[in-house]
């Protein structure tokens, strides 16, 4: 979760990450990098949602440790706990309250219109935990507890912004007008969707089978090279235009990764390998995708040597994300007419 407001809380963006491990390059490109730069300019909050990762099985010692690790990368990434709030969502009780309130606020014909449960579920369905079916609550929650009218979505999580909009509307509706904004989507044009080098037309994904599909933050230079190597591409050599590449799924996909890498444009990217074969692209990518990972790598690493220091800094973010989130909470309680 990242939520960020102004000094003058005039603005509020919100996003969200999982503690499940093995961060990669699409986390790093599609949203870390971005959320480092709204540093510069907002007050930011940070969430790693290890609420949101039990909703699948996973052992204690699993979630304990990805919570540590993604904490590591994140900081390692560039997210500065001394100007940003980080903290893990478990240790701040006012987003299951929430939670629990927005369920009782949600209609099921909503919540069963959510095509990522359905994905998620598989044929498997019947045997689904309740809290997958209710995670786009929990989502909603993470949001409207900071009252964030800005969220960075992918499309894979457009429909639960739709949801959550829906609830702040209904919660309103029901008792203040206006007092849960109806948060927008946020959505940054550089990387925003990273592909599989194994599939162009697939997501990068930590639950792809195949560690070859991703470049994981915690990859050494040899793997690294040894991944873009074998990355899936095709025997021609690169256009000149962007356009020409829209049927080149993989091509496509290698040419935007090292657009955002280095901070140029696509069209400035086949300016210089224009007419090169992957031959001589692959390695460039590979040396450029090190410059740039190799010193999170070194810092990944060292973090978590002091798995202490971690906790101290979640155990501080959560006292301060509980202030924020704890004052719209006791309005929430009033208004739903709780005695207190």
């Amino acid at each position: 979760l990242h939520t960020a407001y102004r000094r003058q809380r005039q603005m509020c963006i919100r996003d969200s990450v999982q503690p499940t491990g093995n961060l990669h390059l699409g986390n790093y490109l599609g949203a870390i990098k971005n959320w480092v730069e709204l540093q510069k300019e907002f007050e930011c909050i940070y969430c790693v949602v290890d609420l949101h990762a039990i909703t699948i099985p996973r052992t204690p010692k699993e979630i304990h440790e990805d919570t540590l690790e993604v904490t590591a990368g994140l900081i390692a990434s560039g997210i500065d706990p001394s100007k940003s709030v980080l903290f893990n969502q478990s240790q701040v009780p006012h987003h299951s309250e929430l939670a629990w309130i927005f369920n009782c606020t949600a209609k099921l014909g909503w919540l069963n219109r959510m095509t990522q449960f359905k994905e998620k579920a598989g044929k498997n369905r019947e045997n689904a935990s309740v809290g997958l079916y209710v995670y786009p609550t929990l989502m909603a929650a993470d949001i409207l507890a900071y009252k964030a009218t800005h969220v960075p979505v992918g499309q894979d999580q457009k429909q639960h912004l739709e949801l959550t909009r829906d609830i702040a509307s209904a919660f309103n509706s029901s008792y203040v007008e206006e007092f849960f904004p109806l948060p927008e989507p946020q959505i940054f044009d550089t990387a925003s969707r990273v592909m599989s080098l194994r599939d162009g037309l697939s997501k990068m994904s930590k639950s792809d089978a195949s560690d070859y599909s991703r470049i994981n933050l915690r990859d050494s230079i040899d793997e690294i090279s040894l991944k873009f190597k074998k990355a899936k591409s095709d025997p021609n050599p690169l256009h000149y235009s962007v356009k020409e590449l829209e049927d080149r799924h993989e091509a496509k996909n290698l040419v935007g990764i090292y657009s955002a890498l280095s901070k140029k444009t696509e069209t400035e990217v086949l300016n210089e390998f224009g007419g090169k074969g992957f031959g001589a692209f692959k390695p460039a990518l590979a040396d450029l995708a090190v410059s740039v990972l190799e010193p999170i790598n070194h810092d990944l690493n060292k973090l978590l040597e002091d798995k202490g220091y971690l906790i101290d800094i979640l155990n501080k973010g959560s006292q301060k994300a509980a202030k924020v989130s704890g004052a719209v909470l006791s309005e929430v309680r009033n208004l739903v007419g709780f005695v207190r």
